[in-house]
Order: structure tokens, then C-alpha cells, then sequence
């Protein structure tokens, strides 16, 4: 570089607003019981507890971690969103006992100057949480050692989830509110150009890096993309700085924060536009640029990841974030056009994976919140997380016999421990062996549970999914060209268990995990009782879950795989087609009080459901296809299937809160909460601990059908990564 970037070591981070104490759980529980009864009042008592706690901690301790912050936050901003129909009932009812919240500025060091506070006003309070949210990201971003490639991708990811947070305060939560200075639309959009600018700053240094070890740096894409980064930077601080000295109150609440502020941003945007107009002519023209552009939602660690832990926590921040990212196209358009292409063309819809909110509440050992026996719903203390007992009242005998379980594949058991083991001590060492073998015995042991058919269904669905996890952090190790016994896996077709595939791929492997993830699911809509208002959610989100599952199955993994044909592309065409049909099919039996509420029933007439299944049908009955599938009960159900039932439900103030629950889940992973910064939660499935990647079971002494799982189960900071 020509010039000499100005204080590469330096980020910028933002302190956290203040608020002063407030009581939520008295008024808000005598309102549920004077409004509705006092059985809806016992029902969500849990979640204003959870609520009033949260805000408590939020406000008056200090002795909590930047992760422990974070997790309180967002436990406590998924309480608001479930609670908000309350204090619009409650603003509108001169009776109600009023609720004031009081924040001030977040960069005013006199607590008089810059004070907000609004009656009733949940916006206010919503805006402040994700401001904070915001800042704490900001300050786990600027905590990372980012002399590390693994630090570096860290920050990285901290700084895109500021962004985010400050994106959606921008967009979404400071419009409607008369708030202090930096609540306001500009500053909001300046603090998210700033983080958007810092982590791009990451990226870029981490490519330059890259290509300083890389023998084909000097190829004109890696110039191009050099060129590009710098372009891209540059406009990132420039808006950043315009924006805050367009507005003479924002360059004096900078300025009394912290005066070098506007001099560090000057300097960057000097910087970075100098450097971008020199290699301006480095940019290559539209038809030689790559066809294919990475995600910058997070970029990847370094190829030559500096150690196994980095390598297997690039494994599953990319592939996760790739197959979350891929799905939610209205946020993230990264799906290739023939992709689009290929789906229209089959009328498959593209389903947007927003962790199906009712089939977490309901099944998931480790979700935050549930739903237990008569409705109620109940909330883990945010520092004391789950895993709850599983409660099985929703899964009593269906009211719809004619849904289609679709079998699951069975597998040849496998050590994975040991050559897995082997593996990285021969090409690395016994130490480095020695940091992730947590990871191998709970890979090991989760290989073993998910095959076990005494589990019930929600423990085995959740032991998959963390096993499939497991596998996107080990995927970098494989092709073990260089190991003397590398694993091999057996899997039988779920259609003709005498057919079986035996390969060393670890996409055979994925595959046929997804397969059964899917088909799991199935069988869980087959037990729900769609006669409740919880079945009927359950019912169609576990068939939404797995139309998600089948759709990465053939996105990702099902070419890879070349294992039996239940694996096939066409195959997995089929499966989604009748998914998608009893979806519909669901939806439009649904009662129109309920539909209208909800927006579930479908505004088409009933004839689409009948063409799913018809072309279902068409689809089973042609080719190879057709010879599989034959000793399965597939054909007989197209064949027969022609009626559906209609079901009662109601609503409730338990309802108002799940959609608020729903609408959470969905703004918190548009972004925001990433696969990386989850190795920063208290409650995250993988930690690093002492530079060791261990599995943590959220507690101690935790088990997976009651044997305990190896590894290291406590919830400490990571000394590998911060320098507090």
C-alpha cells in the first residue's frame, strides 16, 4: 500500500444507554387479569416475570459480561415483542396503571442532559434495547484479538451484527419515536454505516492477508476484488462521516464523547478513497468479473486457517450462514438465477427458514420459551438456560389419519472419534488434537443417540440437528486423503432397506442426516392433535421444517452425495411436492375466525391442492422412481388421497403473545444474530474455552438421554479471543 492506513489497531465502539429502574410485572399482570381472566394471568406470568427480571439486570447490574449482556438483551427484547399488545391496550385505557420508561443519551456524560421518557411507550423502550444490542456487538467487535485470523473473523461478525442492529433501529424502531439524539434517523443510519465500514475494513484485511500467502495473488480477480474492497470501504466512512457532520447536534454529541472520533473517521476516508482511486484500474469490466460473488454477511476465515479450532469453526459459520442466508431471499438475494429458475419452473416455493417459532416452543429441549400443559407458557431466567423437559401433551393421536410419515434412513454404526483423532494429530499435532476433542466425543455420541428408536421424536429431532452442526465443523477436515483409516459410512434407502451406499464422502453422510430431518418431521405432524389450536401451528410448521430440510437437501448436499436414489434430486422433488401439498391442505382447513387472525388460509380455492397431489403422483410413477418406491406406502397415499377435515380452534391472550414471539425470532435472525457470535452466548451449542473447542450442553451435568456427554460444559469467557 502507497499510503499507511491510519491506527489499523483501532476500532470504534459505543457505550450503552442508561435507563433508570421500572416495575413491569405488577402492572402488567393486573391488566392481563382485570382485561381477560385470571387464568390467562397464570398462564403468561412466567414471561412478565422473565420480563421484569431481565429489564432489572439490564438496567442495574454491572458486573455482567459483553456476552451475558448481549444474551440479557435479547431474551428481554423477545419478552417486549411478546408483551407489546399489552401496552397498546394500556395506553388507550385511562384505568391502567401508567408505565414510564425513562433512557438517557447514550453519549451525554451528564444523565440530565438528554433524557427521554414516554408514557406507555414500548417503542421507546424497543428502540433503546436494539440501540443497545447494537452497542454491546460493538464492544465485543472491538474486545477480539484481531491479530488472529480467528479474531479477526470474530470482530467481524460482531461489527455486522451492529450494523444489523442499527440498520433496523434505522428502518424500523426510531421512527415513531420522540427520543434523545442518538435514537435519532440520522444517527441511527451513521452508527450503521460506521460498523457496516469497520467489518468490511476486517474483510478487506483479511483477503489482503490471504493474498500475501496465496502463489496466485497476482491473478486479476484477486486484484479486482482488492480494488473493489477498497472502493467499498471507502464509501462506507465517507457516508458515515458526511452523515454525522451534516448535522451540527451529531458532530457535537460525537465531539463530547470522545473528540478524536471525527479526526480517526477523516483519516479513514482519506485513506480508503486514496487507495481506491489508485487501484481503480485494477476493477475488471462486468464480463470478466467472477459469476459467482460471495455472501458479505460473513466472510470467511483465512484458507490456511492458523490452527483445527479455526478451521472447524470456519466450517460451521460459513456453511450455516450460507444455508440460513440462501433461504431468506427477501433479505439476503443470493440464490443463483437457474436456482430460480429451476424452482419456478417446478413450482417449488422457497421457504424462508425463520426457526419455525411454534415447532421450538413446543418440541425443543433448549428453546428459551414454551408452551406446556392447558397453554401456558413459561420462560428460562435468561442466566439460567434451558434444557426444559420435553412436554409431550401436544403429540396425542391425530384428528388426520391420512398424513404421510415419510420413513428414515437407517445407518451402520461408526467410531468417529478415534480416526478423527488420529487424523488431526497426524497433520497437526497431539496438542491440537488434544483442543478439539470435545467436539469429536460429542460427534461420536450424537452419531450413536440419533439412530436410537426409543427417543421421542422432539429429543431425536434436536440430537440431529446438533449432530448435523457437528458435521459442518468437521467438513473441513475431509477428504482425509492422509489418513490410514478414514471413516466410512453406510446408509440403506429408506424405501428398499436392501439397497445401501458406502463411501468415505461426508456429503453421503449431511444427506442422509437431512433426509432424515425431513422425514422426522413428518412423523411429528402424524402425532399432532389437530383438534387445539397448538396442533394445528405445530402441524404445519413441522411440514414448513421439513419442506426446509428436503429444499438444503437438494440445494447442497443431494449431487454430492451419489448415494441410493431416496437421495436423488427427483426424488426429493417428490417428497417437497407432497409436503407442499399438505401444507395447503392444512392451511385451507383452517376455520375462517382462525384464518383471519392468523393469515394462514390460503385465498386460492381448494383445486391447488388436489393439482400438488396430482402432480405428486405423476412424479412417483415414472422411472427408477416409480421401482423404489413401490414397497413404500407412498403410491398407495397419493392414490387415495382426496378429502380433508375441518378443525375448531380459538385465541387468546396466549396467542397475542406468540406472534410477538414469532415476529422477535424473525427480526433477530434477519442478520443479526449470526452462526460466529454464537460462540459467544451463554446458552451457544460450541464454545471455546482455553482456545479448545468444546461442545457446552447448557449446564452442567447435562445429559442426552441420561448418559452425560464428554467435553467441557461450563459457560466461562474465552481468554483465546478477549483481552478484557
Amino acid at each position: 500500500m502507497s499510503n499507511v492506513n491510519p491506527n489499523p489497531e483501532r476500532v470504534l465502539a459505543i457505550p450503552v444507554k442508561k435507563s433508570d429502574p421500572v416495575g413491569l410485572y405488577r402492572p402488567l399482570r393486573k391488566f392481563v387479569a382485570t382485561k381477560y381472566s385470571e387464568s390467562d394471568a397464570q398462564k403468561v406470568e412466567s414471561i412478565l416475570e422473565t420480563l421484569n427480571n431481565c429489564r432489572r439486570d439490564m438496567v442495574e447490574r454491572g458486573d455482567l459480561s459483553l456476552p451475558m449482556q448481549r444474551d440479557c438483551l435479547v431474551h428481554y427484547f423477545k419478552c417486549l415483542c411478546m408483551v407489546e399488545p399489552l401496552f397498546t391496550a394500556i395506553s388507550s385505557d385511562a384505568d391502567a396503571d401508567p408505565i414510564i420508561f425513562v433512557w438517557y443519551d447514550a453519549f451525554s456524560s451528564e444523565r440530565e442532559n438528554g433524557v427521554s421518557s414516554q408514557r406507555n411507550s414500548i417503542q421507546l423502550e424497543k428502540a433503546a434495547v436494539i440501540f443497545n444490542l447494537g452497542a454491546i456487538c460493538s464492544q465485543i467487535g472491538a474486545s477480539c484479538d484481531r491479530t488472529t485470523a480467528l479474531g479477526r473473523h470474530l470482530a467481524m461478525d460482531a461489527f455486522n451484527a451492529a450494523a444489523n442492529f442499527f440498520y433496523k433501529l434505522w428502518k424500523v424502531f426510531a421512527k415513531d419515536v420522540s427520543a434523545t439524539l442518538d435514537l435519532t434517523l440520522l444517527f441511527a443510519e451513521s452508527l450503521h454505516r460506521l460498523f457496516s465500514a469497520q467489518a468490511s475494513e476486517l474483510n478487506l484485511q483479511q483477503r489482503l492477508h490471504h493474498n500475501n500467502t496465496n502463489e496466485d495473488a497476482s491473478s486479476a480477480q484477486q486484484q479486482h476484488q482488492c480494488a473493489v474492497g477498497f472502493e467499498s470501504v471507502s464509501k462506507l466512512y465517507r457516508m458515515a462521516f458526511d452523515l454525522i457532520l451534516s448535522d451540527s447536534a451529531a458532530t457535537k454529541l460525537v465531539g463530547s464523547f470522545d473528540e478524536s472520533w471525527i479526526t480517526h473517521l477523516s483519516r479513514k476516508v482519506k485513506f480508503f478513497e486514496g487507495e481506491a482511486r489508485q487501484r481503480q484500474s485494477s476493477i475488471l469490466p462486468n464480463s470478466k468479473r467472477p459469476k459467482t460473488l460471495s455472501l458479505v454477511q460473513s466472510c470467511r476465515l483465512d484458507h490456511d486457517a492458523e490452527s483445527v479450532t479455526e478451521k472447524l469453526v470456519r466450517g460451521i459459520c460459513c456453511m450455516i450462514s450460507l444455508l440460513q442466508s440462501c433461504l431468506d431471499h427477501d433479505v439476503n438475494p443470493v440464490l443463483e438465477k437457474n436456482t430460480r429458475k429451476f424452482c419456478k419452473s417446478r413450482d417449488m416455493s422457497i421457504p424462508k427458514h425463520h426457526r419455525i417459532p411454534y415447532l421450538d416452543l413446543l418440541l425443543s429441549e433448549y428453546s428459551s420459551f414454551k408452551i406446556i400443559d392447558n397453554g401456558k407458557l413459561v420462560s428460562s431466567p435468561w442466566n439460567m438456560p434451558p434444557p426444559y423437559p420435553i412436554n409431550l401433551a401436544i403429540l396425542s393421536a391425530s384428528s388426520f389419519s391420512d398424513m404421510l410419515a415419510i420413513p428414515l434412513k437407517k445407518s451402520e454404526p461408526l467410531d468417529l472419534y478415534h480416526p478423527l483423532h488420529s487424523y488431526v494429530a497426524l497433520e497437526y499435532s497431539e496438542s491440537e488434537a488434544k483442543r478439539v476433542e470435545g467436539l469429536f466425543q460429542m460427534l461420536h455420541k450424537l452419531r450413536s443417540e440419533m439412530q436410537r428408536d426409543d427417543l421421542s421424536l422432539p429429543i431425536r429431532r434436536d440430537c440431529l440437528i446438533r449432530y448435523f452442526k457437528c458435521l459442518c465443523m468437521v467438513e473441513p477436515l475431509f477428504p482425509m486423503t492422509n489418513s490410514p483409516s478414514p471413516p466410512i459410512f453406510v446408509w440403506y434407502n429408506a424405501f428398499n432397506p436392501q439397497e445401501n451406499s458406502s463411501q468415505h464422502n461426508i456429503h453421503l453422510e449431511k444427506a442422509s442426516v437431512l433426509f432424515n430431518l425431513g422425514a422426522l418431521c413428518t412423523h411429528i405432524t402424524l402425532s399432532c392433535d389437530l383438534t387445539t389450536d397448538q396442533g394445528l401451528h405445530l402441524a404445519v410448521d413441522t411440514l414448513n421444517d421439513a419442506s426446509y430440510w428436503f429444499f438444503i437437501l437438494w440445494k447442497h448436499e443431494a449431487e454430492k452425495a451419489s448415494a441410493t436414489i431416496d437421495l436423488s434430486v427427483n426424488c426429493v422433488e417428490l417428497l417437497r411436492e407432497i409436503i407442499t401439498a399438505q401444507i395447503d391442505e392444512l392451511k385451507w382447513n383452517y376455520p375462517p375466525s382462525h384464518c383471519n387472525s392468523h393469515s394462514y388460509r390460503s385465498s386460492l380455492p381448494a383445486y391447488p391442492v388436489a393439482q400438488h397431489y396430482r402432480k405428486a403422483y405423476d412424479m412417483s410413477t415414472f422411472g427408477p422412481l416409480a421401482e423404489n418406491l413401490v414397497q413404500s406406502s407412498i403410491p398407495q397415499f397419493l392414490e387415495s388421497k382426496k378429502k380433508t377435515c375441518l378443525v375448531k380452534t380459538g385465541s387468546s391472550v396466549t396467542e397475542q403473545f406468540l406472534l410477538g414471539y414469532c415476529e422477535a425470532q424473525s427480526l433477530l435472525q434477519e442478520g443479526c444474530q449470526t452462526s460466529c457470535l454464537d460462540l459467544f452466548s451463554v446458552v451457544g451449542s460450541f464454545k471455546i474455552k482455553d482456545g479448545n473447542l468444546v461442545a457446552n450442553l447448557r449446564g452442567s451435568n447435562v445429559a442426552i438421554v441420561g448418559d452425560e456427554v464428554p467435553g467441557d460444559h461450563t459457560t466461562t469467557l474465552y481468554s483465546l479471543i478477549f483481552q478484557f
